[in-house]
C-alpha cells in the first residue's frame, strides 16, 4: 500500500505525521486497481457553504402502507390488520402505534398515502429515476443523483456530487440504475462497494501525484482521438474525481462515524451491515447518520437502501421488529437536520416501489399492490405538517389526490434549485432530446411555493 505525505498540513500527531498523511487509496496502477478504475467498475456493475441536497432512502421490497401511515380501523378483519393508530403532534393526522417518534415530529413530515403509477414488480428504478419504464431512451433513464451530478456538479473539489450508500442486493431489481444516457461519468461514488479497504496511499508525495496526473492527461489525450462516442469524457470525470479524493480528506472524514459523539450514534440506532435482510439490504440505521455527514461535507445526493420489506408472510411480526428501528433512525435524521439548520436545504424522501394488498393472505402477509403506495417526505423548505391523499375504506385505491413518482421527482428537482423547463437540453445515446420529467408534470403544489 502507498502513503501520501502532505507538506501543507501543519496539524501533526505525536508520531510526526499529519492527518492528511493517512489518506488511503489502493496504489494508482502500481498495486491492484487505480481509483478511477475502481469507480468505473462500480458504475459498470450497476452500481462549509450551504447547498441544496437530497437524501433518498429506498425501502427494498415495498412497505405496507396500511400498517404505517394509513391504518384502516373500520375495514373488515381480513384487511384491518393488528395495529392501532396513534395521534401525532399535528391534529387530525394519525399513524401506526409502532411509530411514536415520527408521530411526535409530524409537523416536520409529510406522509403521502396515495403514490400511484407503480409497476407490479420490484422496480427500484421507479424511486431512483421517477420513471416506471426503465429503458425507453437509448442508454436508459439516469438516476436522479446522476442528473444532479450532470446539471450541478460538485460543491467542493474532492467531494463527489453523488454518493450511494446502497448495498448490492441479492435480488437484482432492488439495485440502483447507473447514469443512464448521461454516461458513466455521472454514476455514484460507492464507498460501501468492493475495494473500500484498498483506499490507501503509501509512499507517494503530492508532487509525484501531480506527475501521474500529467501522464494520465497525455494518455487520455491520445485515447480520446479514438473515441467518438463521448465515453472518454466520462472517464475523465472519474479521473478528476479520483484526484480530488486523493488530495482532500473531507470525504474520508465524513465517512468516519467515530467522529460523532456516542450519544448521537446511539440516537440513530444500530445495525449490522454484514447481515442482509431477506434478499434485500441490511438494516443499518447509522447509514442515515452517514448520509447527513456526507451532505455536510458537500455531497448533493446521498442514497441509502434500507432493510427488506417484501413481507408476503408474517407481516405483523416483521413490522413489530422493523418499524421501531425505522422510527428511531428516520426521526433522528429529521431532528438532526432541523437542529443543525439544514431542514430548508436538505430534502428527505423515504419510500418503496409499490404498496401491499389490502387483504391479508393465508400466511399473515400482504402481497404486491401497485395501485397505491406511500412515501414520507421531510425538509427541503417544503410545507410540512400535512398528509397528502386519502385512500378508500380498504386502503386499496386512491380516493383523493393521487401523486405520481414523477411529481415527487419534480418536487425534488424544484427543492434542489433545478428548474426543469430551463435546463440545457439533454440527449440520449441516439442523440434524441430527453426530459428528466414529463414537461406537463409539476412539483407538488401543496408542498412548494
Amino acid at each position: 500500500m502507498l502513503s501520501i505525505f502532505g507538506s501543507g498540513d501543519k496539524r501533526r500527531y505525536c508520531d510526526g505525521f499529519s492527518r492528511r498523511s493517512f489518506l488511503q487509496l489502493g496504489g494508482m496502477g502500481l498495486t491492484g486497481l487505480s481509483l478511477p478504475q475502481l469507480l468505473r467498475l462500480e458504475a459498470q456493475a450497476g452500481a462549509g457553504t450551504s447547498h441544496k441536497s437530497l437524501i433518498m432512502v429506498y425501502l427494498c421490497g415495498g412497505p405496507p402502507h396500511q400498517d404505517m401511515y394509513d391504518i384502516k380501523i373500520d375495514a373488515p378483519a381480513e384487511v384491518r390488520g393488528e395495529f392501532d393508530p396513534i395521534a401525532t403532534n399535528v391534529p387530525g393526522i394519525e399513524i401506526c402505534q409502532l411509530l411514536p417518534r415520527l408521530a411526535s415530529i409530524m409537523d416536520k413530515l409529510v406522509p403521502i398515502r396515495t403514490v400511484v403509477g407503480c409497476r407490479d414488480e420490484h422496480a427500484g428504478y421507479q424511486c431512483f429515476t421517477g420513471h416506471v419504464s426503465q429503458n425507453e431512451p437509448a442508454g436508459g433513464w439516469p438516476h436522479i443523483g446522476s442528473s444532479v451530478s450532470r446539471l450541478q456538479g460538485p460543491v467542493f473539489p474532492g467531494v463527489p456530487p453523488f454518493v450511494s450508500l446502497c448495498y448490492t442486493t441479492q435480488h437484482k431489481p432492488y439495485n440502483e440504475p447507473g447514469g443512464g444516457f448521461l454516461g458513466l461519468g455521472h454514476s455514484s461514488f460507492r464507498p460501501t462497494g468492493p475495494g473500500r479497504d484498498d483506499l490507501v496511499l503509501q509512499g507517494i508525495t503530492p508532487e509525484r501525484l501531480n506527475d501521474r496526473r500529467g501522464l494520465l492527461g497525455a494518455v487520455d489525450s491520445f485515447r480520446r482521438q479514438w473515441d467518438a462516442r463521448g465515453s472518454m469524457d466520462g472517464m475523465d470525470l472519474f479521473t478528476q474525481r479520483a484526484m480530488g479524493i486523493l488530495t482532500s480528506s473531507e470525504l474520508f472524514d465524513a465517512l468516519d462515524l467515530s467522529k460523532e459523539p456516542a450519544a448521537v450514534r446511539e440516537r440513530y440506532g444500530l445495525g449490522n451491515p454484514d447481515q442482509p435482510k431477506g434478499d434485500g439490504a441490511p438494516r443499518v440505521p447509522q447509514n442515515l447518520l452517514l448520509a447527513r455527514r456526507l451532505i455536510e461535507a458537500g455531497v448533493r445526493v446521498v442514497t441509502v437502501n434500507y432493510s427488506f420489506w417484501d413481507w408476503h408472510g408474517h407481516n405483523f411480526n416483521n413490522a413489530r421488529e422493523e418499524l421501531p428501528v425505522f422510527d428511531q433512525g428516520v426521526s433522528a435524521l429529521v431532528e438532526d437536520l432541523h437542529s443543525r439548520g439544514l431542514d430548508k436545504d436538505v430534502t428527505v424522501v423515504v419510500w418503496g416501489e409499490f404498496g401491499r394488498t389490502p387483504k391479508i393472505n393465508k400466511d399473515a402477509g400482504r402481497d404486491h399492490w401497485p395501485r397505491v403506495s406511500c412515501a414520507l417526505l421531510a425538509g427541503g423548505g417544503m410545507r410540512t405538517g400535512q398528509c397528502l391523499g386519502t385512500t378508500d375504506r380498504l386502503g386499496g385505491e386512491p380516493a383523493t389526490r393521487p401523486v405520481s413518482f414523477e411529481e415527487v421527482h419534480a418536487t425534488i428537482y424544484h427543492n434542489l434549485g433545478i428548474h426543469l423547463p430551463g435546463i440545457p437540453r439533454l440527449f440520449d445515446f441516439r442523440g434524441r432530446p430527453q426530459n428528466l420529467v414529463t414537461p406537463e408534470v409539476q412539483p407538488i403544489r401543496e408542498l412548494v411555493s
